[in-house]
């Protein structure tokens, strides 16, 4: 033994190797840690996102069903009595259309006009709350969940199918058809229907028959 080793019998540095060797593990060992808290926190992180936007998601749609059940409610609410004033409605139209136009009496000009203004006042108080008329002009496509068809009539002018003429207009309040428009339709052509072909056999018979009798 060398008068440099210690009366333990290790060599000098020894010690104090080890105690590098711990000190370094208990590095390793801090940033392991580290690592594994910034893992959990990213994870964490992402979960609160996904649950605020979920939660952003469920309060927009609860919005859009809130205002729909307020706008369905608003129609509801309206909607009896809206069809109540329907009858008052035509009949103003009604007076409005058979009115004289060429009168020179002073009073029945000021009644005709008056009627015409409380006509009008009237379809703008429908408008102002939601309720609009359906009146499809000639040719428009006959839909059958805004117009009721009360007949069939031959029109060369127009598609089959379409609208030729309105009986009585149509009312509808947000969306909802309050009364369908009565409406006249162009008939549509008989199913199997075809113009006639000179090369039939019936015709070719005639024109043989014909032939035979002239020979």
């Amino acid at each position: 033994m060398t008068e440099d080793a210690t009366d333990n019998g290790h060599e000098p540095g020894e010690d104090w190797l080890r105690e590098h060797d711990r000190g370094g593990d208990g590095d390793s060992a801090e940033m392991f840690d580290a690592a594994a808290e910034l893992e959990r926190l990213a994870a964490e992180n992402a979960a609160l996102k996904e649950q605020a936007l979920r939660y952003a998601a469920e309060a927009e749609n609860t919005r859009r069903r809130a205002e729909r059940e307020s706008n369905d409610a608003r129609a509801f609410a309206i909607q009896r009595f809206a069809r109540d004033l329907l009858d008052a409605s035509d009949n103003l139209a009604r007076a409005v259309a058979h009115a004289p136009k060429d009168v020179a009496d002073p009073t029945v000009k000021n009644f005709v006009l008056g009627v015409e203004m409380t006509e009008k006042a009237l379809q703008s108080a429908f408008e102002r709350n939601g309720v609009k008329r359906v009146d499809p002009a000639r040719g428009d496509r006959f839909d059958p969940h805004l117009h009721q068809a009360m007949m069939e009539q031959p029109a060369a002018d127009v598609a089959p199918g379409s609208v030729l003429s309105v009986m009585q207009v149509g009312y509808e309040l947000f969306g909802r058809i309050l009364r369908p428009a009565l409406v006249a339709v162009s008939a549509k052509a008989p199913a199997g229907a075809e113009p006639a072909n000179p090369y039939a056999q019936g015709a070719s018979d005639a024109a043989g028959a014909e032939l035979d009798t002239k020979a």
